[in-house]
Order: C-alpha cells, then structure tokens, then sequence
C-alpha cells in the first residue's frame, strides 16, 4: 500500500509546520548581497551551485537569446504560442479598470488602477527547466501595463540558462534576464546592485531558501506570496477512473519528495484501485524513487460516508489544486470557499492548467488559499483613491467629518475643514450681495450645516457596477 489511509484529523494537521524555511541562511545571504552587491552574486554563485560567473555574463545578452530561439525545436514554439495565446486571453478578462463615481455638486470619487513600474519575477532552474513558469508570471505583468519585467533564473553548471526558458522570457517580453539563483536573487532585486535594477514586487515560486528571502525582504519591496510545496487534493465517487485519480495524484508528487497528493472519496474500495494503479504507472517512472517519497510521506486517502463531509475537509484544507471526479462536479461548485485552481469533471486534469489551459498555476499553497487567491493581473496593479470635492461637496459633508474629528481628538484635522468652510461661506456672501435675482430658498446657514451625507453624495453609478464587466482589454 503506497498511500496511507488517513482519518480526516489526521490529514488537517498536516497543515500544521510542513515546510521549514531557511531564513537563518537566507539573511545572511542577503546582508552579504546588500553589502558587497554584484560581487556578492558571483561569489554566492559559485560557493552555493559551483557556477563560475563573471560581471559581464550575469546578464544574458541578446545574441544568447537568438541562439536559444536557434536551438528550441518547432514543436515547443507551436505550444509555447498555444500558451502564450490562452494565457493572454484568459488574463485580459480580468477586471482591471479604474472607475468614477460622481457626487452631486461636480465632484467625483474614483480609483485608477496603477500598474507597477518595475516586476521581478523568479523562475526556478539549475537542474530543471520551467518556461511555464515564466509565462503564468509574464503575462499577466504585461498585461497589468508594467513598464518593465526583470527575471533571475538560476544557470546550469556551464553558466547558461535553459534555452526553452529564454525563448518563452522572449516571446512573453522580459526585458532584462539574470543568472543569478536562490536568495541571492531575491536580496538583489529587493535592494538592487550596480547590474541588477531594484524593483517594486518579486513573484514567481522557489524553494525553502527563495521563499525564506521573500518573507524577510517584504516590506521593503512587494511580494505575491510564500508559495510551498506542490499538491493536489481529488474529491472523487464512484464515477471516478482509478487510472485517472493515480495520473492526477502522480503528476503532483512526482514534483519533488515534499509534494502532497490526497484523495477523499466515498466510494468503498477506490482507494485500493487507485493504489494498484499508482503502482502500474510508476514501475517504469523517471521519478519513481521521488514519487514513492512523496505518497508515502505526505500522500493519503481519506473514505468519508458523503460528499458533503468530503467538501468540508476540502474547504479546511484549502488545496492549491482541487479536481472534481464525480458525477455533477457543476452540483459542488459553489460549495468550494477555498482552493487556488477547482478543475471540474474527469476531464479536466490539474496539468491542463499547468501548462495551456490560461488560468494561472502560481497558486497559494499551505492552507493559504483560505485568505488569497491565484497570482494575475491585479498583483502587479496599485488601486490608487481619487477624491474630488467640490465648494458645495465640502460644504455638506464637512460638518460630520469634523464632528468625528474632534470625537478622536485631532483639532488639526478639524481645522482643515473649518477653515475651507469660512472661506466657502465668505465667497457665498460675495456671490449673494452681486445677486440682484431673489436668493436661493437653501440658505447659506443650510449649506454650512449640511443635509445627510446621503442625500448630499448621491452617484450616478455604484462602484460594483463601474468595476461589472470591465475586462483588461477594454482598459488598456
């Protein structure tokens, strides 16, 4: 038996400290990048990975990417453009549009949607190679309207980055790429060196030491998340394929030793199935010996007595990958509070969304899905509040303003209103003494006091139905 049968209790606190992070060695890292900068990179480079690099080939250069595009064969670029297409689509539907709202008395109130200025992106390599890793990054940057996209990937032993990841940083439009990996490459797009540019945020997923450097750089720069191990979790009946729930469960555990793969069902004896299963579909396996370290430690099969008992161990979980093996996976839906990505029905497999389906495959991990979502566009967008008032805004609204004011005991900011009020009332009496038509039956002495806040700031259109529909394309 490869999987452990496991009690609902027992799979939840699994939860509780799987991944240790490495900060001890990541801050020193990083006080050794931010002291010694570029020269830090190269030494770290070769100290940690046995990498020898110098100033001049830290950043790849343009001839290096026209010789891997030479390289990649036809057949990756017709799914590297398949992904990119879907990718792009899929991100441009997202809601990305500054809205207004205006008041009555010729102000407004809005939000404009900053993009950043300046993205890091990380991309795992050294001993594997991830271009879908840099698009499911890219994209969404670029379609967000980033003004410019930096990437630190980590080069194999003879100091050259994968080709297939430089073609797809191509194709996407990274501006500038850099050998340098692990920690290293976090402190020197937080802090920046002589070659390496500081920038506003750092996405893209690592190991323990790159996500130990991104929870110890946040607040100075920004971050997406403190992504984990990868996994999966599979709710399945008795419509489930043993074969499939064993491909699903594998694809994620043959990541690495730590990933996590798990089954809830309520069929009696399926979990034997997708046991003899597992079993047919590694004997032969690349990664055989990984895969059974990852089941046999951090995989499992859950039976439950119904599906409404297995939806709320799935919603306490929060998986980064949720499938839906059963028969109405469309009934369930809207039972599912937390997940990074929910695949529904026995044909829509977790990697389909790795690599072309266009939703993104930078998932929270960890039980994080419980309070964020997927990685896209709106993490490389700030909202920015935009208030314009008007005379006669200023003049309704600011006696409740001052009255909070002075309840919290901040006479300046009180004042700051007041002030503009003598001035409004001021102007009012030079406009009335010009009049020579009959005044206004709403005194001067009504304006100062003021209606109700919301008879005072009606709007023409409700935040929620500015922001309904506007989809990145349409905004950009």
């Amino acid at each position: 038996m490869m999987i452990p049968r496991l009690s609902a209790s027992e799979l939840l606190s699994r939860r509780q400290n799987r991944f240790d992070l490495q900060e001890t060695v990541a801050r020193q890292i990083i006080d050794r990048v931010r002291t010694y900068k570029d020269r830090a990179l190269i030494e770290l480079s070769h100290e940690i990975d046995g990498i020898s690099l110098d100033m001049e080939g830290l950043q790849v250069s343009r001839d290096e990417i026209m010789r891997a595009r030479a390289v990649v064969d036809r057949e990756f670029m017709d799914a590297a453009m398949f992904a990119f297409e879907n990718i792009k689509a899929f991100h441009e539907r997202q809601p990305i549009a500054s809205w207004t709202m205006e008041l009555d008395g010729d102000g407004f109130l809005g939000q404009r949607m900053a993009p950043l200025k300046r993205v890091g992106i990380y991309t795992p390599g050294g001993k594997a190679a991830y271009p879908s890793t840099v698009m499911m990054t890219a994209i969404p940057a670029r379609v967000a309207g980033v003004e410019e996209i930096i990437m630190c990937t980590p080069p194999g032993k003879n100091g050259e980055i994968n080709p297939f990841v430089l073609v797809a940083a191509d194709i996407c439009g990274v501006d500038k790429i850099f050998k340098v990996g692990g920690a290293q490459a976090i402190a020197a797009m937080a802090y920046g060196t002589d070659i390496v540019p500081r920038v506003d945020k750092i996405v893209g997923p690592g190991n323990a030491f790159v996500t130990s450097a991104k929870k110890l750089v946040y607040g100075d720069v920004g971050i997406d998340m403190l992504a984990g191990p990868s996994e999966i979790l599979i709710l399945a009946d008795d419509t489930a394929d043993p074969a499939f729930v064993a491909a699903d469960m594998l694809s994620q555990a043959e990541h690495d030793e730590l990933a996590s793969a798990v089954l809830i069902t309520t069929a009696a004896g399926l979990s034997d199935l997708v046991d003899a299963e597992v079993e047919k579909q590694t004997r032969n396996a690349p990664r055989r010996e990984v895969i059974i370290k990852a089941l046999t430690q951090n995989g499992g099969a859950v039976e439950v007595s119904s599906m409404g008992e297995a939806i709320e161990i799935s919603n306490e979980y929060a998986p980064e990958h949720l499938e839906l093996l059963v028969a109405d996976p469309m009934a369930l839906l809207e039972k599912i509070r937390n997940a990074g990505t929910i695949f529904l029905g026995h044909y829509s497999p977790e990697p389909i969304g790795d690599y072309v389906a266009g939703p993104n495959h930078v998932l929270p991990t960890l039980g994080c899905a419980r309070y964020r979502g997927t990685l896209g566009c709106l993490d490389f967008l700030k909202p920015i509040n935009v208030v314009k008032y008007s005379p006669r805004n200023l003049a309704k609204a600011s006696p409740y303003a001052i009255k909070l004011a002075e309840t919290e005991g901040l006479f300046a900011h009180a004042n700051s209103m007041r002030i503009r009020l003598d001035s409004i009332g001021a102007i009012q009496c030079q406009d009335n003494s010009a009049k020579d038509t009959k005044q206004d039956p709403r005194s001067d002495e009504s304006m100062m006091q003021g209606s109700r806040p919301d008879e005072s700031m009606t709007q023409d259109s409700h935040p929620d139905e500015s922001m309904a529909g506007s989809r990145g394309n349409e905004a950009s």
